[in-house]
């Protein structure tokens, strides 16, 4: 999408949301709605917050944030009350590493960002796809090898009904 280019002009609220609309990447017609809001000196707070909220919503950044906190909260709590998460199975090791895979294919960054540490899984994988794919007994092929091993899965279980 397009984006506008405001002229520089220092210390107005109007320029420091517009700031902050080009940093997180506001289409022009989300610009040009918050300096139409603006211009018409009636703008209200709630007015520029509906727009930013909206604006932050429809780039996905509002729900960037809100996964970070949560994450950030439930490791707050768990340093606070001191309780250690017990040892992570096996068997869990595995499905999270298939969920990693899963999620690190489709770019879902923050459920990532979330899920890493309450799991306990560690940040860096202990397993590669092909100990992986061998200890589950998957069988795959060029173009399988392209997608995570969950879809591989599950294509075989199809295939074997």
């Amino acid at each position: 999408p397009t984006r506008s280019r405001q002229p520089a002009r220092t210390g107005t609220s109007g320029d420091r949301v517009s700031r902050h609309l080009d940093r997180v990447g506001a289409t022009l017609s989300e610009e040009a709605r918050a300096w139409e809001i603006m211009a018409g000196g009636g703008a209200t707070v709630e007015e520029l917050k509906d727009v930013l909220r909206e604006t932050l919503e429809n780039r996905g950044a509002l729900g960037n944030v809100r996964a970070h906190l949560r994450a950030e909260v439930s490791n707050a709590l768990e340093d606070r009350t001191g309780l250690k998460r017990p040892d992570i199975s096996n068997e869990n090791l595995i499905i999270n590493e298939l969920i990693r895979e899963y999620l690190v294919f489709n770019r879902y960054r923050s459920t990532l960002s979330v899920m890493l540490p309450e799991s306990g899984q560690p940040d860096t994988p202990p397993f590669d796809r092909d100990f992986l794919a061998r200890e589950l007994r998957v069988r795959e092929n060029d173009n399988s090898r392209k997608l995570p091993l969950l879809y591989t899965m599950l294509s075989n279980a199809q295939a074997n009904k």
